[in-house]
């Protein structure tokens, strides 16, 4: 036998104890599960919790291993925790399950033939979007500014919104995570859209000619590096890229190119002086299907939160733990700073579900008990590519 296999052997063994003993545990873990169940006492304790893991962690003296035993016993309460909560039957005293309760009461069909609100000018990839969504016959219209979608929402001006909420080079756009923790609409749907930026000018014009290039802030970033081959341009952001292309048109400046899409120059009469200038030849756009009430369609397979940390070490640490220990995928996680409050964060997060399924609940209620705020977004099927 070698050395390596006297070594393996040995762990063996020791798995083997390790093993007992964590099942010895479960044993009087769920005793105390039937105990809280009949006091109707909750299945987490934090206080208690913190306790078991600082008093583990200071049964060595190494101070690596005592990070690790901290993390072994946090994974151990998360696992108790889950096995309790088939005993516990717990209310809706957490205040953001209690939330999506009474979200999930004011539930909606999907609506027929809906009037759907898109931030920009008609051509741009947002409009693309609600197409694909909804159907070529869509009623959709167009407005300036991500605030006036909302506000369309809110006034009953139209059913669902379509916002663009992330893209595969530049990553999240902020101002719609802002106004998605303002307003308490909820996420119904997704699409995706490829995209593929063009050049393009009035007729005639030639490269050369070009002294100003306008396009939306994301745009212009997404071609950055086929700009910067062209130091000479000056770039001029705007609202969004169709809006770009407009522009030019109406104000017939032959100096002027805009960045958007293939559809916008067709749309403004434009002609296309290079496709494809994007950097990113996997450019897509994620957008989000936007309503002001909740609706639990077919399908649904992915869900999205929000939440705010207690000030406190290994907060977040905990919250992620839940996703292990229950196998839930973990498909984002992202930080916004919460305006008023220096150093504090909301985290926004997507991760894989359906919050109608067996266990749903438990896991609703740790994230609740562990926040400081708590909110579900939306349960919503994810996009995948049509034949």
């Amino acid at each position: 036998m070698t050395e390596l296999e006297q070594y393996r052997r040995e762990i063996d063994r020791i798995d083997g104890e390790l093993v007992r003993l964590f099942l010895e545990r479960m044993e009087v873990t769920g005793k105390v599960g039937e105990y809280k169940q009949g006091q109707g006492i909750p299945v987490l304790d934090a206080g208690r919790e913190k306790e078991v893991i600082a008093a583990r962690a200071a049964l060595t003296d190494d101070p690596a291993r005592k990070a690790d035993l901290a993390a072994l016993y946090e994974s151990i309460m998360a696992i108790s925790r889950r096995q309790q909560r088939h005993l516990v039957k717990e209310g809706a005293e957490d205040p953001g399950y209690a939330s999506w309760l009474a979200d999930l009461a004011r539930a909606r069909q999907p609506v027929a033939n809906p009037r759907v609100a898109y931030q920009g000018e008609p051509g741009c990839y947002s409009e693309e979007a609600a197409v694909g969504f909804f159907g070529r016959e869509v009623n959709s219209a167009g407005k300036a500014w991500f605030t006036d979608v909302f506000a369309a929402l809110e006034g009953g001006e139209a059913d669902y919104a379509v916002l663009p909420v992330e893209n595969s080079s530049t990553g999240s756009i902020r101002q719609v995570y802002d106004l998605l923790a303002q307003y308490r609409y909820s996420i119904v749907g997704e699409w995706q859209v490829p995209v593929v930026h063009c050049l393009m000018a009035l007729p005639g014009v030639a490269l050369e000619d070009i002294q100003t290039v306008y396009s939306h802030e994301q745009g212009l970033m997404q071609c950055e590096k086929y700009l910067d081959s062209h130091r000479e341009w000056k770039r001029v952001p705007t609202l969004d890229t169709a809006g770009s292309a407009k522009l030019v048109a109406q104000t017939g400046d032959r100096t002027a190119a805009a960045i958007c899409s293939r559809r916008a120059a067709e749309l403004y009469g434009l002609h296309i002086l290079a496709e494809g200038v994007n950097y990113n030849t996997m450019n897509h756009t994620r957008f989000a299907v936007v309503s002001p009430v909740p609706e639990l369609r077919p399908g649904r397979n992915k869900i999205s939160a929000m939440f705010r940390l207690p000030h406190q070490s290994g907060s977040l640490h905990e919250i992620l733990t839940i996703f292990a220990v229950q196998g839930l995928n973990l498909l984002k996680l992202e930080s916004r700073p919460i305006p008023g409050r220096g150093w504090e964060y909301l985290f926004f997060l997507d991760f894989t579900g359906d919050l109608a399924a067996d266990g749903m609940d438990g896991v609703l209620h740790e994230l609740s008990q562990l926040a400081a705020e708590f909110r579900i977004l939306g349960n919503y099927r994810a996009w995948e590519e049509r034949p």
